[in-house]
């Protein structure tokens, strides 16, 4: 498992009942995940004295309840910042456990670009852009791509916030695989492909995405899009069906005359009260032989 555990101003403080107690800077927050499926005692002093609480809905979805959250607030990983909110279905606008896959790439990008190397890297399904920044941060150019124009307009607020304003990153509120096949027949390529595709979803114009059904085409498509000399390719998943053998088989199919090397693994997060490390989802890695 890959830990993100470098984190100053996140932490899971503990979990139970199917809800995960978290700080999310100065505020605590409680939210529902569907891996807590133990019941232990609750004896951190942050279930009683929360900022916030999303309830789920038994008939789906859900609600927060406000104590003494504001409508936003920042947090911050290494030299970056991120922009937090509450929205809909408990999010907050960043996923954490994601540190551990920013801190692997920056390190091969950093490499290169120390070598005089100009590094190009592809961030599908870009989100608040996580990823984004952190490689535009390590000396890379980085094209960020997302259907939701809020999430896009969310990144370059990130971006400004974190001193990243004028960093060569190129914004794209687009439907992630009409722009690959675009770029494609442009014959654009890049050196490094993050990708963090939703289990369903749909484009700007109700294009449908379902994952099972659409992951391992558009991996092979994506594959077209690396370099001559390509530093690494990522997968991210949240869903179930896809486990880390999954995504190793895949990678290793659609990259196998590529060389390097394959590893996939769970992400997951230190729970300070416990112990253990609660897992977030699970991420394949590609990388080239430097």
């Amino acid at each position: 498992m890959w830990i993100a555990d470098q984190w100053k101003d996140y932490e899971v403080l503990d979990t139970s009942g199917g809800e995960k107690l978290e700080r999310w800077g100065k505020y605590i927050l409680i939210r529902p995940d569907p891996q807590v499926i133990w019941n232990t005692p609750r004896i951190q002093a942050g279930w009683k004295k929360c900022s916030a609480h999303y309830h789920r809905s038994a008939r789906g979805g859900g609600e927060w309840e406000f104590f003494n959250l504001p409508q936003q607030w920042s947090i911050h990983y290494r030299d970056l910042t991120f922009n937090l909110k509450p929205f809909s279905f408990k999010h907050t606008g960043l996923f954490p456990e994601q540190a551990a896959n920013w801190d692997w790439f920056s390190e091969k990008i950093r490499s290169r670009v120390q070598k005089g190397e100009n590094v190009k890297i592809l961030n599908l399904f870009a989100y608040t852009g996580g990823a984004t920044l952190s490689a535009a941060a390590a000396g890379a150019s980085v094209t960020h791509v997302d259907a939701s124009k809020g999430m896009v307009l969310w990144a370059r607020e990130n971006a400004e916030n974190s001193g990243l304003k004028n960093a060569p990153i190129r914004y794209l509120v687009d439907d992630c695989v009409k722009f690959v096949e675009r770029e494609i027949r442009r014959g654009n390529h890049y050196d490094g492909i993050i990708m963090d595709p939703p289990s369903y979803g749909r484009g700007p114009k109700g294009e449908i995405w379902k994952i099972e059904e659409s992951i391992f085409p558009f991996i092979e498509r994506c594959t077209m899009l690396l370099s001559d000399h390509p530093l690494f390719f990522l997968v991210n998943s949240y869903t179930t069906g896809l486990q880390p053998a999954v995504l190793t088989y895949m990678l290793s199919t659609v990259l196998k005359k590529s060389g390097g090397c394959v590893s996939a693994g769970e992400i997951g997060l230190p729970v300070t009260d416990s112990g253990l490390i609660l897992p977030c989802g699970a991420a394949g890695r590609w990388e080239a032989e430097e």
